[in-house]
Protein backbone atom coordinates (compact mmCIF):
# COMPACT_ATOMS: atom_id res chain seq x y z
CA UNK A 1 0.00 0.00 0.00
CA UNK A 2 1.56 3.63 -0.63
CA UNK A 3 2.27 5.84 2.03
CA UNK A 4 0.68 9.57 1.91
CA UNK A 5 1.48 12.93 2.99
CA UNK A 6 -1.67 15.02 2.79
CA UNK A 7 -1.42 18.68 2.22
CA UNK A 8 -4.75 19.37 2.16
CA UNK A 9 -7.30 19.28 5.17
CA UNK A 10 -10.26 18.20 3.34
CA UNK A 11 -8.22 15.14 2.05
CA UNK A 12 -6.72 14.95 5.87
CA UNK A 13 -10.59 14.17 7.09
CA UNK A 14 -11.21 11.65 4.54
CA UNK A 15 -7.96 9.67 4.66
CA UNK A 16 -8.25 9.48 8.68
CA UNK A 17 -11.06 7.74 7.49
CA UNK A 18 -10.37 5.50 4.27
CA UNK A 19 -6.24 5.22 4.82
CA UNK A 20 -4.94 2.11 6.68
CA UNK A 21 -2.75 2.22 10.09
CA UNK A 22 0.47 3.62 9.40
CA UNK A 23 -0.53 4.73 5.60
CA UNK A 24 -1.14 8.13 6.03
CA UNK A 25 2.15 9.29 7.17
CA UNK A 26 1.08 13.46 7.94
CA UNK A 27 -1.30 16.11 7.53
CA UNK A 28 -1.73 19.69 6.53
CA UNK A 29 -0.77 22.10 9.17
CA UNK A 30 -4.04 23.33 8.66
CA UNK A 31 -5.82 20.06 10.50
CA UNK A 32 -3.71 20.94 13.69
CA UNK A 33 -4.95 24.22 14.13
CA UNK A 34 -8.49 24.49 16.31
CA UNK A 35 -10.21 27.19 13.84
CA UNK A 36 -9.32 25.51 10.52
CA UNK A 37 -9.44 21.40 11.15
CA UNK A 38 -12.37 19.66 9.77
CA UNK A 39 -10.97 16.77 11.62
CA UNK A 40 -11.85 16.25 15.48
CA UNK A 41 -8.86 17.97 16.47
CA UNK A 42 -7.60 14.97 18.68
CA UNK A 43 -7.48 12.25 15.57
CA UNK A 44 -5.33 15.14 13.81
CA UNK A 45 -2.95 15.49 16.63
CA UNK A 46 -2.30 11.39 15.90
CA UNK A 47 -0.08 12.68 12.95
CA UNK A 48 2.55 14.73 12.28
CA UNK A 49 1.71 18.02 10.71
CA UNK A 50 3.24 19.39 7.31
CA UNK A 51 3.83 23.12 6.18
CA UNK A 52 4.05 21.85 2.65
CA UNK A 53 7.53 22.29 2.06
CA UNK A 54 9.68 20.25 -0.13
CA UNK A 55 11.73 19.20 2.48
CA UNK A 56 9.43 18.24 4.79
CA UNK A 57 7.89 16.21 3.00
CA UNK A 58 10.58 14.00 1.84
CA UNK A 59 11.63 13.74 5.33
CA UNK A 60 8.44 11.90 5.05
CA UNK A 61 9.41 9.48 2.14
CA UNK A 62 5.79 9.51 1.04
CA UNK A 63 5.37 7.61 -2.31
CA UNK A 64 2.51 10.03 -2.86
CA UNK A 65 1.63 13.26 -1.96
CA UNK A 66 -2.15 14.75 -1.81
CA UNK A 67 -1.97 18.25 -2.69
CA UNK A 68 -5.29 21.20 -3.62
CA UNK A 69 -5.14 22.38 -7.21
CA UNK A 70 -2.96 25.40 -5.84
CA UNK A 71 0.17 23.65 -5.27
CA UNK A 72 3.01 25.22 -6.32
CA UNK A 73 4.98 24.54 -9.26
CA UNK A 74 7.94 24.46 -7.85
CA UNK A 75 7.00 22.06 -5.33
CA UNK A 76 5.33 19.80 -7.80
CA UNK A 77 8.26 19.81 -10.20
CA UNK A 78 11.10 18.92 -6.98
CA UNK A 79 7.85 16.15 -5.43
CA UNK A 80 7.90 14.95 -9.23
CA UNK A 81 11.80 14.93 -9.67
CA UNK A 82 12.30 12.99 -6.69
CA UNK A 83 9.88 10.38 -7.40
CA UNK A 84 6.95 11.56 -5.70
CA UNK A 85 3.30 10.50 -7.14
CA UNK A 86 1.12 13.74 -6.69
CA UNK A 87 -2.61 13.24 -6.73
CA UNK A 88 -4.58 16.93 -6.67
CA UNK A 89 -8.25 17.46 -5.04
CA UNK A 90 -10.27 20.18 -5.49
CA UNK A 91 -13.25 22.13 -3.31
CA UNK A 92 -16.52 19.87 -3.40
CA UNK A 93 -19.63 21.74 -3.52
CA UNK A 94 -22.07 18.85 -3.85
CA UNK A 95 -22.71 15.19 -2.07
CA UNK A 96 -21.75 13.79 -5.84
CA UNK A 97 -18.90 16.15 -4.99
CA UNK A 98 -17.51 14.40 -2.21
CA UNK A 99 -18.64 10.97 -2.44
CA UNK A 100 -16.67 11.41 -5.92
CA UNK A 101 -13.52 12.41 -3.81
CA UNK A 102 -13.85 9.67 -0.95
CA UNK A 103 -13.62 7.28 -4.05
CA UNK A 104 -10.97 8.88 -5.26
CA UNK A 105 -8.83 8.88 -1.98
CA UNK A 106 -10.19 5.35 -0.89
CA UNK A 107 -9.14 4.09 -3.70
CA UNK A 108 -5.62 5.90 -3.90
CA UNK A 109 -5.11 4.05 -0.33
CA UNK A 110 -6.09 0.84 -1.78
CA UNK A 111 -9.09 0.47 0.96
CA UNK A 112 -12.09 0.68 -1.57
CA UNK A 113 -14.32 -0.93 1.01
CA UNK A 114 -13.27 1.78 4.03
CA UNK A 115 -14.57 4.51 1.46
CA UNK A 116 -17.85 2.53 0.94
CA UNK A 117 -18.24 2.31 4.30
CA UNK A 118 -17.82 6.12 4.42
CA UNK A 119 -19.63 6.42 1.62
CA UNK A 120 -22.39 4.64 3.15
CA UNK A 121 -22.63 6.33 6.50
CA UNK A 122 -22.70 9.93 4.81
CA UNK A 123 -25.56 8.90 1.86
CA UNK A 124 -27.53 7.76 5.35
CA UNK A 125 -27.04 10.66 7.21
CA UNK A 126 -28.03 12.39 4.00
CA UNK A 127 -31.51 10.67 3.69
CA UNK A 128 -32.59 10.64 7.45
CA UNK A 129 -32.05 14.45 7.90
CA UNK A 130 -34.28 15.13 4.75
CA UNK A 131 -36.82 17.72 5.91
CA UNK A 132 -40.59 17.50 4.93
CA UNK A 133 -41.67 20.37 6.74
CA UNK A 134 -42.17 24.08 6.05
CA UNK A 135 -39.05 25.69 4.90
CA UNK A 136 -37.31 28.33 7.10
CA UNK A 137 -36.22 31.39 5.68
CA UNK A 138 -32.41 31.37 6.92
CA UNK A 139 -29.28 33.91 6.54
CA UNK A 140 -26.02 31.43 6.97
CA UNK A 141 -23.39 34.48 7.67
CA UNK A 142 -19.90 33.37 7.77
CA UNK A 143 -16.39 34.89 8.54
CA UNK A 144 -15.92 38.20 6.47
CA UNK A 145 -19.39 38.96 6.27
CA UNK A 146 -20.05 36.30 3.29
CA UNK A 147 -23.56 34.35 2.11
CA UNK A 148 -23.68 30.65 0.80
CA UNK A 149 -24.99 30.74 -2.55
CA UNK A 150 -26.41 28.48 -5.34
CA UNK A 151 -24.06 25.41 -5.98
CA UNK A 152 -22.63 25.44 -2.73
CA UNK A 153 -21.89 21.97 -0.57
CA UNK A 154 -23.74 24.88 2.47
CA UNK A 155 -26.71 25.50 -0.03
CA UNK A 156 -27.32 22.32 -0.61
CA UNK A 157 -26.83 21.39 3.33
CA UNK A 158 -29.22 23.93 4.15
CA UNK A 159 -31.92 22.84 1.56
CA UNK A 160 -31.50 19.28 2.78
CA UNK A 161 -32.21 20.28 6.19
CA UNK A 162 -35.26 22.18 5.56
CA UNK A 163 -33.62 25.76 5.32
CA UNK A 164 -34.58 28.13 2.60
CA UNK A 165 -31.17 30.59 1.97
CA UNK A 166 -32.36 33.86 2.49
CA UNK A 167 -29.16 35.01 0.64
CA UNK A 168 -29.86 33.25 -2.63
CA UNK A 169 -33.38 34.41 -2.65
CA UNK A 170 -32.22 37.54 -3.39
CA UNK A 171 -29.99 36.68 -6.19
CA UNK A 172 -26.58 36.87 -4.00
CA UNK A 173 -24.16 34.43 -5.06
CA UNK A 174 -21.78 32.57 -3.31
CA UNK A 175 -19.18 34.76 -1.24
CA UNK A 176 -21.40 37.89 -1.43
CA UNK A 177 -20.35 40.15 0.98
CA UNK A 178 -23.89 41.24 3.09
CA UNK A 179 -23.74 44.30 5.51
CA UNK A 180 -24.72 44.23 8.66
CA UNK A 181 -27.01 47.36 7.52
CA UNK A 182 -28.89 45.65 4.89
CA UNK A 183 -29.62 42.17 7.42
CA UNK A 184 -31.58 44.68 9.83
CA UNK A 185 -33.32 46.48 6.60
CA UNK A 186 -34.36 42.88 5.50
CA UNK A 187 -33.72 39.92 8.11
CA UNK A 188 -34.85 36.73 7.92
CA UNK A 189 -36.70 34.22 9.79
CA UNK A 190 -32.70 32.60 11.26
CA UNK A 191 -30.06 34.18 11.67
CA UNK A 192 -26.94 31.86 11.93
CA UNK A 193 -23.72 33.04 12.26
CA UNK A 194 -20.98 30.78 11.16
CA UNK A 195 -17.76 32.92 11.81
CA UNK A 196 -16.07 35.20 14.91
CA UNK A 197 -16.22 38.22 13.31
CA UNK A 198 -17.60 41.21 15.57
CA UNK A 199 -20.62 41.90 12.84
CA UNK A 200 -22.20 38.87 12.89
CA UNK A 201 -22.49 38.33 16.94
CA UNK A 202 -23.35 42.27 16.84
CA UNK A 203 -25.82 42.53 20.20
CA UNK A 204 -28.67 44.00 17.60
CA UNK A 205 -28.87 40.94 15.95
CA UNK A 206 -30.60 39.26 18.90
CA UNK A 207 -33.05 42.18 19.45
CA UNK A 208 -34.87 41.54 15.84
CA UNK A 209 -38.81 41.14 16.87
CA UNK A 210 -39.47 37.68 15.08
CA UNK A 211 -35.84 36.45 14.23
CA UNK A 212 -34.19 33.91 16.03
CA UNK A 213 -30.53 34.10 16.15
CA UNK A 214 -27.81 31.09 16.48
CA UNK A 215 -24.46 29.93 15.74
CA UNK A 216 -23.09 27.11 13.61
CA UNK A 217 -19.43 26.20 13.53
CA UNK A 218 -17.36 27.22 10.62
CA UNK A 219 -14.97 23.74 10.68
CA UNK A 220 -18.62 22.37 9.63
CA UNK A 221 -18.47 24.14 6.56
CA UNK A 222 -15.00 24.11 5.22
CA UNK A 223 -14.85 20.62 3.50
CA UNK A 224 -16.90 17.65 2.81
CA UNK A 225 -16.79 14.11 3.71
CA UNK A 226 -17.01 13.41 7.24
CA UNK A 227 -18.34 16.50 7.88
CA UNK A 228 -21.43 16.31 6.48
CA UNK A 229 -23.15 13.82 9.30
CA UNK A 230 -21.74 16.33 11.51
CA UNK A 231 -22.95 19.44 10.21
CA UNK A 232 -26.69 17.46 9.06
CA UNK A 233 -27.00 16.40 13.31
CA UNK A 234 -26.42 20.61 13.74
CA UNK A 235 -29.02 21.71 11.29
CA UNK A 236 -31.54 19.18 12.75
CA UNK A 237 -30.28 20.11 16.29
CA UNK A 238 -31.26 24.30 15.20
CA UNK A 239 -34.54 23.04 13.27
CA UNK A 240 -35.77 21.76 15.86
CA UNK A 241 -35.36 24.54 18.60
CA UNK A 242 -36.56 26.64 16.04
CA UNK A 243 -39.89 24.78 15.84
Amino acid sequence: MPTIVSLNPCADAILHEVAAPGQLLAVSHYSHDPGATSMRIGDAFAYPPTGGTVEEILAFDPDVVVADTFLAPATRSALQAAGVEIVTVGMVTSLEDSLAQIELLSSLSQEPERGESLAQDIQAAWVTHTSEGPVISTLLWQEGGIVAGEGSLAFALLEQSGFDSHSAARGLGQGTYLPLEQVLADPPELILASGDERMLSHPVLEQLDGVRYDTFDSALLYCGGPTIPRALERLAEIREAAR
